[in-house]
């Protein structure tokens, strides 16, 4: 495990190999039940790993739930259904918080663009170094994207006033939670390159 940023050590921290998950399928399949052996990973590169895996796992342990089904939701390698829908319900309700007043209706449509959105933002910082573009840049992409995905029409005609607020604003929050996932995360390396 290398610790070159916070995002890429979230992920690899929570990352099984695949050798020891190749040989307990195999396992599996030929005998028709897990036979325990000893050859287990015993390199000290493995306990190198698992070592600095157990320092960021600690740092991300004393977050607060939201903010760390947030940080799974962007960066763990392997997403459930619960995590995704507890990071949703964060963002959607800052967004809340820092919104005007709205109808129900538009509160409705909202949650599908705070999904939509995040989406976006996490296609975006895959990969740890933030580096991809934003995948669906055009209102008219995204709103397409909306409709595909949950049967969703946002108008066009009024875009800027009804709902380009909103994507930024659900952006921001999103960023505000990325680093709120990522500062503990970070110091946590720091510590640990201090010590090294």
């Amino acid at each position: 495990m290398q610790l070159n940023s916070a995002r890429q050590a979230w992920h690899d921290c929570l990352h099984t190999p695949w050798d020891s998950q190749g040989v307990f399928i195999e396992q599996l399949g030929l005998l028709g039940t897990m036979v325990q052996t000893t050859e287990k990973q015993r390199k000290a590169s493995h306990a190198v790993h698992q070592a600095l895996a157990g320092g960021i796992q600690a740092a991300i342990s004393q977050l607060a739930g939201s903010i760390k089904a947030f940080g799974h939701f962007m960066y763990a390698p392997r997403l459930d259904v619960d995590t995704q829908e507890d990071a949703q319900e964060a963002v959607f309700t800052m967004v809340q918080q820092r919104s005007p007043r709205m109808t129900a209706a538009k509160r409705e449509k909202l949650e599908y663009v705070v999904k939509g959105v995040m989406a976006r933002y996490r296609y975006m910082h895959q990969g740890g170094q933030s580096a991809n573009d934003d995948p669906l840049p055009t209102p008219e992409g995204f709103r397409a994207w909306l409709d595909a995905h949950y049967g969703v029409r946002l108008e066009s005609s009024n875009w800027d006033r009804d709902w380009a607020g909103f994507v930024t604003l659900i952006f921001e929050c999103c960023e505000d939670l990325d680093k709120q996932a990522l500062s503990p995360v970070a110091a946590a390396i720091y510590e640990m390159r201090s010590a090294a």
